[in-house]
Formats: structure tokens, sequence, C-alpha cells
């Protein structure tokens, strides 16, 4: 195959970022942009690209080999379920589609996964290098889990939500934004949530929205999990502060985001301090202290190769539309959990 026609559906924040990335690599190109907004014709001119203001005007135009929807959390299955019925293969950031009914948005995503099975067109983002190493060396050190601590606490500024004023609203706060991305962290390293219960706020910036929710976890194993989502808190208890794998935010490598107990032992994330026990395991008894060596990769770059050799028909999808669909049930049962008050189950039946 030639150089991989890429075509991005979002000009924002990571669309932005995913354009960047295209531009950057040998095997592929920028096909076109998708995005109706004025500031999506001045970076198609800038990048030499056509821009259209839907998926339908692109594939009426041309038909990529590939897409990437970057788009808000609205248009996500309706772009899934767009790249599918072309035949075109689609990396979707967060299979997420904004309804009043949550059945109705299960079922719309499980029109995407039946057409992306019968198809093998869909793929979705790849678990980070360093927590997919997390997970290995769950299994192999610190013995069955037992529980697992985790935070996504961060500032976002005013001009992310000027920028974007759908964020301020049902729909766009940290849970189906933000916590969509841990959920599928924390069944990576985890195994499968089985029940969740939140508590909501939006007491800080009042938005229709929550902007901190306090959640607790119950995995299909036995262990339990807490987790403080938050996009109002001064703090770097997040991934994006702690692993230094993007340079557009501030790092901090002294703190974690993520603490896996075990029977044996525990391991902090991203830093990847590990302590275990050598020999009797009592409080009494010091751990053995040391940091697992992981290789640094910029996830997005790594996502792209992946998502380039899918294309090629050299790799199958990491993430099938199928892990995507329970990672929206469990993000969803978030979101009714914290609306409710009460526990939620997120197991497919």
């Amino acid at each position: 195959m030639k150089k991989i026609r890429i075509a991005v559906a979002g000009a924002g924040l990571i669309g932005r970022r995913h354009i960047e990335l295209i531009r950057q690599r040998d095997d592929c190109e920028l096909a076109a942009i998708v995005d109706p907004a004025p500031a999506a014709a001045a970076l198609a001119r800038e990048a030499g690209v056509p821009v259209h203001k839907t998926l339908a005007d692109l594939f009426a135009s041309e038909r990529p080999h590939g897409v990437i929807a970057a788009t808000p959390n609205s248009l996500h299955v309706e772009n899934g379920i767009d790249c599918v019925a072309h035949g075109v293969p689609v990396l979707i950031e967060k299979p997420r589609r904004r309804l009043g009914r949550r059945c109705a948005t299960i079922d719309r995503c499980r029109r995407a996964r039946e057409g992306s099975r019968a198809r093998r067109t869909s793929s979705a983002p790849q678990p980070d290098p360093g927590k997919r190493h997390a997970r290995s060396s769950t299994e192999g050190m610190l013995g069955r889990i037992v529980a697992v601590m985790g935070s996504a606490m961060y500032y976002k500024p005013d001009s992310y939500f000027d920028e974007g004023p759908w964020r301020r609203e049902p729909g766009g706060g940290p849970i189906l934004i933000n916590m969509i991305h841990e959920v599928d962290d924390l069944r990576s390293m985890c195994g499968e949530i089985a029940e969740v219960q939140a508590l909501a706020s939006n007491a800080i910036r009042g938005f229709p929205v929550e902007d901190t929710v306090a959640l607790n976890l119950r995995f299909a194993n036995g262990a339990l999990g807490t987790f403080l989502l938050s996009d109002t808190a001064a703090t770097a208890r997040s991934w994006e502060q702690t692993s230094g794998e993007n340079s557009s935010y501030a790092s901090y490598p002294d703190e974690d985001c993520y603490v896996i107990a075990g029977v044996s032992g525990s391991l902090a994330v991203p830093s990847m301090r590990l302590k275990v026990y050598a020999g009797e395991r009592s409080w009494w008894k010091p751990f053995e202290t040391s940091v697992v060596a992981v290789q640094r990769i910029d996830p997005l770059s790594r996502q792209l190769e992946h998502f380039c050799a899918v294309v090629r028909g050299e790799a199958t999808p990491l993430v099938s539309a199928r892990e995507a669909l329970q990672t929206l049930r469990v993000t969803l049962a978030i979101d009714e959990s914290a609306r409710t008050g009460r526990p939620v189950a997120t197991i497919i039946p």
C-alpha cells in the first residue's frame, strides 16, 4: 500500500494533535479535515488538504484509508457507524453517545460493534505502554489484587470551556470526557469492573454538569477500588501530570495517580515504584523496594503506528469494539450512579 490516507474528524485540542502526528510520519498522510468550525478551514489551508463539514461530505468526495474521530462526545457513535457503513477503519477517541436514555446509548453502540465485527474495520485507542506494563506487573509480582486507589485531578482553565461550550453542559463533564479513559486503564490493570457507586458535585464551577466525583468500584475478581475525579482541583494527581508523556503538561515525577495493592506487594503508577515482601508477609516486616523499568513512549504516536498497521491488514485492533462497549457501559453506570446515588451493576449480560 502507498501512503495511508487518514482523515481527522474534529479539529479541536486532541484532533490537532492527531493531525500533527500524521504529518510527521512517512507511512501516512493527512487526507482531509472534517469539522464545520471556521478554524478548521484555516488549519486545512495550512496543511494543504480539503476540509469537509461532515463525514457524509468527506465520503461523497473520497474514501480515505482510515478516519480518526476526535469530535465532541455526542458525535462519536454516529461517526463510528458512518465509517463502518462505508467500510473505512476508524479510531474513536472514546465511543460515547449523549442521549437521554441509557438503553438507547448502549443499543446504538451495539449497532456499531456488530457492524465493525462484520467488516473488521473498527479500532479504538490502545492502552498506554506504561499501563500495559503495570498490568503485567500486577499479574506476576503483587499476588491477588486486593484494592486500587486512583485519581484524575487537575484544574482546567476557563479557556477550555470557552473553546468548547458543550463541555459546560450535561454530557460534557469529566465523567464522560475524562473518566472513560480511566475506566479503560482500571479494567486493563485490575480486571473487569462489576459495580460502581458515585457521588458528584458541581459546587465549584456551578455548571449544569459535575466538576468533582468520588467513586467506589467493585471488581469481578473481588478487589475494591476508590477514585477521585475533578477538573477543578489544583493538584497534580493525574496521568497527564505524572507520566511525562505529553510535554504540553507540566510534569511531576514524584507524584502517582494509581496505587495497586495485592496480597504480596503494591505498585505505584506511573512512577512504577514497587514494594514486595521477600519472605513473611507482615506489617512488621520490611518491603523490598525497586522501580520497574518501562520505556516512555508518546501513546498517541504509538496508537497511530498501530492504527496504520490495522489499516494495512498487518494487525488487529488491540481494543475491540466490544471492549469499547464495556468501557462505555461502566462509564455510563458511573454517570447514572452520580445522578441517582445508587450502586449500578456494569457487567454485560
